[in-house]
């Protein structure tokens, strides 16, 4: 009995041992992340395989896994540049970023961890000085927002393209003047709009008046053909149509006179 302690003593050590490598070869990856293998007494950095997965995985304790976000990510800037005018604004502007997943044991030997700092930021700004550079304030500020933000995108990813980095989207979220430049802008838009009303106004008066104009060519045309076609001969057969039509009314007085200058009859009412 006195000799059990002595015998399971190795078998207790072997085990601690095995414990102590098993919790250093256990690796777990979570969910959105993904880890990049370096084998000490091999080739270094794994780069010609898939990186390893979520879950839980068991490597030789000499190994070493990096782990990786490798979900989309966001980086938020704030950059003073300058306007083609040498104007400085502020852009506020978000990148939408993630690693390329087949590429990350390239990024993690040419970058590692701070490929953020490495190379995403310094690819937004540059992009960012390039664009707005070729603006006017007043461009920034009211119709070419959209157009920069693209424009920043597509420098931003050419930059990035062999960086083993996707950029997924530049979002330009504000566009920030000095006041005095702003209130300026302002008040030119304010000007150009009403300028515009006006415009807008003398159109419709002028497209009123022509209106008018040709109604009453209208009118004068037809009353001078009307005119035309109006003899003596049928102005008299008129007459005594309305002559003869109101002797037929029961309720009509008519007394003929003679005949007027033209020939047609005098007719007297009883009023």
């Amino acid at each position: 009995m006195e000799k059990l302690p002595k015998i399971a003593l190795p078998f207790i050590i072997v085990a601690i041992v095995l414990i102590v490598l098993l919790s250093k070869s256990a690796v777990t990856i979570a969910s959105g992340e993904a880890g990049v293998l370096f084998k000490t007494f091999g080739e270094g950095v794994v780069v010609d395989e898939p990186p390893m997965g979520e879950g839980f995985h068991i490597v030789a304790p000499w190994n070493k896994v990096f782990v990786y976000e490798v979900r989309q990510q966001e980086l938020f800037e704030k950059m003073k540049v300058l306007s083609s005018n040498g104007l400085e604004i502020q852009i506020d502007a978000s990148a939408w970023y993630e690693p390329v997943y087949n590429d990350l044991g390239n990024l993690h030997q040419s970058l590692g961890k701070g490929y953020l700092q490495r190379v995403i930021q310094p690819a937004i700004r540059s992009a960012a000085r390039s664009v707005v550079g070729r603006y006017t304030p007043e461009q920034l500020y009211s119709s070419k927002r959209d157009a920069i933000q693209d424009e920043i995108f597509e420098e931003t990813r050419i930059i990035l393209e062999k960086q083993y980095v996707q950029l997924n989207e530049v979002l330009v979220r504000d566009v920030t003047l000095p006041n005095t430049i702003k209130d300026a802008i302002e008040r030119k838009l304010k000007q150009e709009q009403e300028s515009l009303e006006y415009e807008f106004r003398l159109v419709t008066a002028a497209k009123e008046a022509e209106k008018v104009i040709i109604e009453a060519q209208g009118k004068a045309d037809a009353n001078r053909i009307l005119s035309a076609s109006l003899t003596d001969k049928i102005l008299q057969d008129k007459g005594i149509e309305a002559t003869i039509k109101l002797s037929e009314s029961p309720n009509s007085k008519v007394v003929i006179i003679g005949s007027g200058d033209t020939g047609m009859p005098i007719i007297l009412g009883n009023q």
